[in-house]
């Protein structure tokens, strides 16, 4: 696992580790052996690739880009930063109970990364109309960018196609398709970066393992510093 982090994060009843932990846990009680195995031997081949350490850094140059909401409204995210620190969060789609979870998560730290004067942005390869059935199923009030063929994950080096292995049931069971528009069986790491008022990247936390997220707690702290 590849991370940056600024802090600790404590064991406490908002932390996101332990709900994730206990959801991969139901899940081993739910798939055969062998399938679980292939899908950690498919993260375990995405991770060989070099991705996390390839993708963009702590005190790299955040790449700015114009991205549509769900709404229709555009936003570009250079003229975010320039306001104030912008946490920059990638979820791979509403089909992904791991997403949903941390989602839910970091809308209980909205309230405290505004009041650090910094915005939190959310970006997806979900077609619009998916991104706004996902933000109305977790009550987000977050901003949610559509990453058009993830095109954006590209650029910050976070984009990989899917193992062989597991298209099958992305393509077949889980209509990635279907989600993203495309046929390209292909999907971002569910990064987080915080970048401040330079539009220098501060905090980066990466990891192959889909069931691995940056912890809130971290990233708001991460988001006071940046904006100190």
């Amino acid at each position: 696992m590849a991370t940056t982090s600024t802090v600790n994060a404590q064991q406490t009843d908002d932390s996101l580790a332990p709900k994730l932990e206990k959801m991969a846990a139901d899940a081993a009680q739910r798939y055969p052996a062998e399938t679980l195995k292939t899908f950690q031997d498919a993260v375990e081949t995405v991770r060989a690739t070099g991705i996390e350490k390839n993708a963009k850094q702590v005190g790299d140059q955040a790449i700015d880009a114009e991205l549509k909401a769900w709404d229709g409204t555009s936003v570009r995210l250079s003229e975010l930063w320039s306001e104030g620190p912008v946490v920059l969060m990638w979820y791979r789609g509403g089909w992904c109970p791991y997403c949903n979870l941390q989602l839910r998560a970091m809308q209980k730290k909205v309230d405290e990364i505004e009041g650090a004067g910094a915005r939190l942005v959310v970006l997806t390869p979900e077609l619009p109309e998916k991104a706004k059935e996902t933000a109305e199923s977790n009550d987000l009030t977050m901003v949610a960018l559509h990453d058009h063929e993830s095109g954006l994950a590209k650029k910050y080096g976070l984009l990989f196609e899917l193992p062989e292995t597991i298209v099958p049931v992305y393509r077949d069971r889980l209509k990635l398709n279907v989600y993203n528009g495309s046929e390209k069986m292909e999907l971002p790491l569910s990064a987080t970066y915080v970048i401040n008022t330079s539009g220098t990247i501060t905090y980066a936390f990466l990891d192959a393992d889909y069931k691995k997220r940056a912890e809130p707690a971290e990233v708001v702290e991460a988001v006071r510093q940046a904006a100190k």
